[in-house]
């Protein structure tokens, strides 16, 4: 029996599926996360733009195309949101967004195992361990979204904030075989388990020989307790991805963000204080509702007063049942010509960030070959490329010069 688990959207996603595929290699099925002929396809959907959700309805037709017969089950975001969309497809099963052991029992019972279904006492659902890549472990910290940003349709999908208890997120990290783990969630930054914070799980993690990262965060989280916490870590890894969406505090207000760009640059200083050489990444969304031109221009700026190392800009999308797709949208064709702006914007400021690091040395956990090259990343996110094989290692490397999406590396002694 061959599964395929293929997945749309973000890490949180492809942890959930990585967990579909370890109970699925526990009964015997072969399994592969890329689309190929398969027995039975398990689909899990995305829904944070309408590109996403379209695609996410796209895959039922490009499964048939490699097996007509095969058993289909789809789950995610974009099911959740409307599962009848699906349904009326013909597949076998049609899950949501929360409840993901109920999917694992489904494919259960179609190959005649058994599975039992745990919750925590937040509601937090205990997947199976998740199948981990060679380098870097994506470990699921929480799940859901209190925040309700007026364009984002994912905490009525995901619902409320559920956090995984501390022991088993310390455990995973301990015995998952890669020399990095990555702390992620729906809003990792809203991490409470039994009165204990994010900065608490960091501590808890300040024995482990691995780098540790996070994924995206909030402002509200930097201040001085966690990230004292975090530099108590052997290695952690100075990236912060500090969420920003616009440069305007009339913007960021229509938005239901809950801090000002002052406040923002705030925490940036903040983090500088103790991570000098911290590489601060965000997302910038362009052509926000009634976004003017002075909007826009502020955006522009930021990055470069917060001296961000790299910028993940788009286009707004509206998204049905949220307050923004009530706002009067901004036309098409500025949203594009702003979004150019920024992606270029964003790239200036990562040649900025590398370009100035330029003779330094950082360590590479090397993962991947490419057109000769092996590519790795620092632990400011860094992409480096060094001529030769060196993947699975971790490696001194010193940063020679701007390289394709990155820097070119040599190791060092």
């Amino acid at each position: 029996m061959k599964v395929c688990v293929f997945t749309l959207g973000c890490k949180v996603n492809e942890v959930e599926s990585a967990s579909f595929m370890s109970a699925l290699k526990s009964w015997g099925a072969e399994v592969t996360d890329r689309l190929c002929p398969a027995d039975i396809y398990v689909l899990n959907t995305c829904a944070v733009t309408r590109e996403a959700e379209k695609k996410s309805r796209q895959l039922i037709a490009r499964v048939r195309r490699y097996n007509e017969n095969a058993k289909i089950f789809v789950c995610g975001c974009a099911a959740e949101k409307d599962a009848p969309a699906f349904s009326a497809k013909g597949v076998q099963y049609v899950g949501g967004a929360q409840k993901k052991n109920a999917v694992i029992a489904a494919l259960a019972e179609e190959l005649g195992r058994e599975y039992a279904c745990f919750n925590n006492e937040q509601g937090y659902e205990i997947l199976p361990e998740p199948v981990q890549p060679r380098t870097r472990a994506f470990i699921k910290i929480e799940d859901g979204c209190n925040n309700f940003c007026s364009y984002c349709v994912i905490p009525y999908l995901r619902g409320r904030v559920r956090s995984r208890a501390v022991e088993e997120i310390v455990c995973e990290a301990e015995n998952c075989g890669c020399p990095e783990v990555v702390l992620t969630g729906i809003n990792a930054s809203a991490y409470n388990y039994d009165g204990k914070g994010l900065a608490e799980l960091v501590s808890a993690l300040s024995h482990i020989d691995k780098r540790v990262r996070f994924g995206s965060l909030e402002c509200n989280v930097i201040d001085e307790k966690f990230l004292s916490a975090c530099k108590s870590l052997k290695d952690f890894a100075p990236q912060f991805h500090l969420s920003l969406q616009s440069g305007s505090d009339a913007v960021l207000k229509r938005m239901n963000r809950h801090y000002t760009r002052a406040q923002y640059l705030e925490k940036c200083k903040l983090i500088y204080n103790f991570f000098p050489d911290a590489a601060i990444t965000t997302d910038i969304i362009a052509g926000f509702p009634e976004e003017t031109e002075e909007d826009f221009e502020m955006s522009l700026s930021i990055i470069e007063e917060a001296r961000l190392a790299r910028v993940h800009a788009f286009a707004f999308s509206p998204r049905e049942g949220t307050v923004a797709f009530r706002m009067k949208d901004v036309p098409h064709e500025i949203k594009e010509e702003r979004l150019h702006r920024l992606l270029a914007a964003g790239e200036r400021a990562a040649e900025k960030y590398i370009s100035a690091r330029t003779g330094t040395v950082h360590r590479v956990i090397f993962e991947d070959m490419e057109d000769g090259f092996t590519s790795g990343y620092t632990g400011s996110y860094i992409k480096v490329y060094a001529d030769g094989d060196f993947t699975g290692k971790t490696l001194d490397v010193r940063i020679e010069k701007l390289y394709k999406d990155g820097a070119l590396g040599v190791p060092v002694e």
